[in-house]
């Protein structure tokens, strides 16, 4: 019968039959090794985090680009302001105090704002 073994973040394997594993999987390229319990890397998590808000708000700002752009063609200034806005918010979004203040991993998936983001890929 073949080994499976789980890697760390820095390359650490363990015996997956011997180890603690966190339930969470979102954030296995924040694992760390300590033994034989894996927990999360704090620091690591919330880079992963950012990177996928990174990830999910790159269409959210084309898309908003759209927006801006008619909004300029029709000279409409509220809807230049709001498009302004709107895109600002997604910019912001990985800067969130909420990621820089998230002390575990449930704190950090509660981060993700769903007013600028839409619908949490951690729910």
């Amino acid at each position: 019968m073949a080994t499976t073994y789980i890697v760390d973040k820095d390359g650490n394997q363990i015996d997956a039959s011997s180890a603690t594993v966190p339930s969470d999987r979102h954030f296995r390229g924040a694992w760390s090794l300590s033994g034989s319990v894996i927990s999360e890397d704090m620091t690591a998590a919330k880079a992963i985090f950012k990177d996928k808000i990174r990830e999910v708000r790159a269409p959210l700002l084309e898309a908003e680009d759209v927006v801006y752009m008619k909004a300029l063609e029709a000279g409409d200034s509220d809807a230049q302001a709001a498009s302004v806005t709107a895109k600002n918010a997604l910019r912001n979004a990985p800067a969130a105090s909420a990621i820089t203040n998230a002390a575990d991993i449930a704190a950090l998936k509660a981060a993700w704002d769903t007013a600028v983001l839409g619908d949490s890929p951690y729910a």
